[in-house]
């Protein structure tokens, strides 16, 4: 399954080591605010020069899977999760079956969702239809 949302692109666009709040925010589709509220909550560390944030290729991979992440609805504690489990050393293995178990959960709650959603589409076109009959008998 692909997680990775329309405006969101995995290769980095150029040869840069590090980008401006204004490029991650211009090529992901994201406000400043968005990326400093992502940084408040321990997603990404931009490094500081100053008052400049200077955010690294880790970062922006990381801005990636956040926005993946919250595409397909999942939180950001499970996103941290996901993306914490890079670190751990294990040629990503970790992380790479936790996003697996994350997503097949997530599927199963949209399937039930889904079915939830079909058979109150199926009830209220039911209702539409006997109130129409009365209604036209009526008229």
């Amino acid at each position: 399954m692909d997680l990775t949302p329309a405006y969101a692109p995995i290769a980095p666009r150029d040869d840069r080591d590090s980008y401006t709040i204004s490029d991650l925010s211009d090529e992901f589709g994201v406000t400043a605010r968005a990326l400093r509220f992502y940084e408040d909550e321990g997603l990404i560390a931009p490094e500081r020069r100053g008052t400049q944030r200077i955010y690294s290729h880790r970062d922006r991979a990381r801005l990636a899977w956040i926005l993946r992440g919250k595409r397909v609805g999942f939180s950001l504690g499970e996103i941290r999760e996901m993306i914490d489990l890079y670190d751990v050393g294990d040629n990503r293995r970790a992380q790479r079956q936790a996003t697996i178990d994350r997503c097949r959960g997530r599927i199963a709650l949209l399937e039930r969702q889904k079915h939830d959603i079909d058979a109150a589409i199926a009830e209220l076109t039911e209702f539409v239809n006997v109130v129409e009959a009365v209604h036209a008998r009526d008229a």
